[in-house]
């Protein structure tokens, strides 16, 4: 766990040289505030990680002051096992947050491992995975704090397996996604109160390019209570995430990230899983903050038998810092230990 004080630190010096600045080249209605931050973490299997992540939040209509401030940047990640990603991400809202508009691609090259243990030697086995993620959609508020709308995702996966324990495999997914969202947060960015409800159904129809048919659901539910006189805030959530059908191995899902931290190697993967957590934000100076959490999981639909419908905690503790000076928006750093395992990961934005 000392691995987890060196990224602090230097996240600490470094991003007192962050770049946070409103570019006044741009017209004044489409002022841009950019922040370029590094990016700095440690995971038992993608060993070291280092990266830049430049952002920019704006206004596409300047004289909008409802809708939260639109949020762009990218994403470029090294690690020592050899493993990069790349990517673009947009989070666009519009007409006084009554349109939401998502946008994200991704490209890069994961080793990682899994675990098997039908074999004469069971254990991790390494893999290797040239993705290739693109994803679209929108969101319309329906009624006050109700919003509907799509998503269409496209994925390219090329797995090779070491040892040839499995196959070498080609999966191309087309996946339609209809979702539905209830927020009555303060923020989109910090909420100190209210509620964020999230269900997706998420669809790979074989009429649509799919080779076989899958369907996943994935249902949220955070809640935010504000503490200390609204200094800090308490954190809820449940997260469901369930595949049906014929779930491929790279649309499966893997307990730790998100939900639940702690769990960093890849073992406990299926197709789907449920999870319970809450974080403590406690806010001790301005632009900084510690948070503490725990949280149960569970997994269905393993491989391995044994890892199914058991209870897996995991829980820590971690370092925020202010990324923008109008807005409230946060990086940091966690560092957390699970069932037999512990990770440390970098966020953009809160947990949830």
């Amino acid at each position: 766990m000392r691995l987890f004080f060196i990224p602090i630190l230097l996240l600490i010096s470094i991003s007192n040289f962050s770049y946070s600045q409103e570019t006044d080249s741009l017209p004044k209605q489409k002022k841009v505030e950019v922040s370029v931050m590094p990016y700095m973490s440690y995971n038992r299997n993608l060993d070291f990680m280092i990266g830049v992540i430049p952002m920019g939040m704006y206004r596409i209509n300047p004289s909008d002051t409802i809708s939260p401030k639109s949020l762009s940047g990218l994403a470029a990640v090294y690690t020592t096992n050899g493993s990069y990603f790349i990517s673009v991400f947009n989070k666009i809202y519009l007409d006084e947050d009554k349109w939401r508009i998502t946008a994200f691609a991704m490209t890069g090259d994961r080793n990682s491992q899994f675990y098997i243990d039908d074999m004469e030697d069971p254990g991790f086995y390494d893999f290797g995975t040239e993705t290739t993620y693109a994803m679209v959609g929108f969101q319309r508020q329906v009624f006050s704090d109700f919003y509907a709308g799509f998503n269409y995702s496209y994925t390219h996966h090329y797995t090779v397996y070491e040892d040839d324990v499995q196959e070498p495999s080609t999966v191309k997914t087309n996946g339609l996604q209809f979702t539905t969202l209830y927020d009555n947060r303060n923020s989109v960015y910090y909420p100190t109160s209210g509620v964020k409800s999230n269900l997706k159904l998420i669809s790979f129809p074989t009429w649509f390019g799919n080779e076989v048919q899958a369907q996943k659901i994935t249902a949220e539910f955070n809640e935010y209570f504000p503490m200390r006189n609204g200094h800090d805030v308490l954190a809820a959530r449940f997260a469901g995430k369930f595949g049906l059908g014929d779930i491929a191995f790279e649309q499966q899902v893997t307990l730790g990230g998100k939900d639940i931290r702690g769990y960093s190697q890849g073992k406990f993967r299926g197709d789907g899983l449920i999870a319970v957590q809450g974080e403590y934000r406690y806010n001790f100076k301005e632009g900084m903050g510690l948070v503490g959490f725990f949280g149960l999981g569970t997994i269905y639909g393993s491989d391995t038998e044994d890892f199914n419908w058991k209870l897996y905690p995991g829980a820590g503790v971690g370092y925020r810092y202010g990324a923008f000076k109008s807005v409230k928006f946060n990086i940091g750093l966690d560092a957390a230990v699970g069932k037999d395992d512990w990770g440390i990961y970098f966020r953009i934005g809160e947990s949830f």
